[in-house]
């Protein structure tokens, strides 16, 4: 039975993964609903660009297939849907909602993969967490005693810094719509709660590769669902917990603007509809604005640490660094997200995948296979140890 790779979305975030996958022996069909963009982004691939609507897709789709989305995640269920109608296995580098944990049953049912969490942030930073764990639990340092603090920081920012202190790779709405997103973390043994970034905003150093930077840190979502991810045993004495966002130094002066209008858009003054309407308006300014020109290098920082102390002492402290930058391969952004997106998708290929519902690899042979491979694509991933 031959299989085929189905690609929704063909944005200039997906074409270094799409072109990586063209130059294999799997087929592939790469979907977009306009094939003019798809055939501009992709002018220097050779592969099948079709018009995507569902009908179409849901005829092209058979048992077996993988089918990879790409598109907004308000549209995963859909595809992931059809992929249990047609037996077909899915992937998606967003976060498992409620509602996609919930298919795990059927999807395990019909012995499919349902891979996700599998791009940059989430992704990449999971399977760092994962071999930073490993490593420690390994240690001689290692002690049931010891207090632990992990942080794992993302950002993406143009590569030469602007007056707004960043540029936008993808439409500005879902980075505004972000800016209401309340957050969780763990800090000084207590749970902490944020209701918008700008309530939890610190600064942030990260040793980078001949010096050292320090960034603007939030943090995103709720971290404590990870603790448990990442297989922190209960016994453990976990003091901080934070998986966050980092944008460049000056970020939050130059974007105070904009939190207080979107402070102002959410404090119950306007309809639902009033403020979408407002956001929309204001996405579409920032777009025209702060949208990075063709050819325009952009710049990605990936920061996972875990550190553990005893008697007040940091007894073992290792940290994992992704600095890149665009080049000749494509923007920063779209390699870190569309190369681990297919290397997933190789795995279901090759059959490394567990069936129903995951995220990125945690198995230490699979976790050093990614990290081996993104390594050979000419991604440096530095790791280093701040304990002498």
């Amino acid at each position: 039975m031959t299989v085929t790779i189905h690609w929704l979305g063909a944005g200039l975030s997906s074409a270094p993964g799409i072109k990586k996958l063209s130059e294999g022996k799997t087929p592939l069909i790469v979907w977009n609903r306009s094939l003019d963009k798809a055939q501009k982004n992709l002018a220097d691939v050779n592969v099948d660009i079709r018009a995507l609507t569902m009908q179409e897709l849901s005829g092209a789709v058979k048992e077996g297939d993988i089918v990879v989305s790409m598109l907004p995640a308000t549209m995963h269920l859909d595809i992931a849907n059809l992929c249990l109608d047609q037996s077909a296995h899915f992937v998606s580098s967003s976060y498992i909602s409620p509602e996609m944990a919930a298919l795990n049953e059927k999807a395990v049912s019909k012995s499919l993969c349902f891979v996700n969490e599998v791009g940059l942030d989430p992704g990449l930073d999971h399977i760092l967490a994962h071999d930073l764990i490993a490593r420690y639990e390994n240690s001689e340092s290692y002690s049931e005693d010891n207090y632990l603090s992990f942080r794992s920081y993302c950002g993406g920012f143009p590569k030469v810094a602007n007056d707004f202190k960043y540029k936008f790779s993808w439409s500005p709405l879902g980075v505004l719509k972000a800016l209401k997103s309340p957050a969780k973390w763990l800090a000084n043994g207590k749970v902490n709660e944020s209701q918008a970034p700008w309530e939890a905003l610190s600064d942030y150093t990260v040793q980078l590769k001949s010096d050292s930077e320090t960034f603007i840190a939030y943090p995103n979502r709720d971290s404590l669902p990870f603790i448990q991810q990442y297989m922190f045993k209960p016994e453990w004495k976990v003091e901080e917990f934070v998986r966050g966002t980092l944008r460049l130094a000056g970020w939050s002066k130059a974007w105070q603007h904009l939190f207080d209008q979107v402070a102002d858009l959410t404090s119950g003054k306007y309809s639902q509809e009033q403020a979408d309407a407002k956001l929309t308006d204001i996405s579409k300014e920032l777009e025209e604005k702060y949208s990075y020109e063709t050819n325009e290098p952009d710049r990605v920082v990936l920061s996972v640490e875990l550190e553990a102390k005893k008697d007040g002492q940091t007894v073992w402290h290792q940290s994992y660094l992704m600095d890149e930058a665009g080049n000749e391969k494509g923007q920063a952004m779209a390699r870190l997200v569309s190369l681990p997106v297919s290397i997933a998708i190789e795995s279901i290929v090759n059959k490394q995948t567990p069936v129903g519902v995951s995220a990125a690899p945690h198995q230490p042979s699979q976790v050093q296979s990614w990290l081996n491979e993104l390594s050979d694509l000419g991604e440096e991933i530095m790791i280093r140890n701040h304990v002498k």
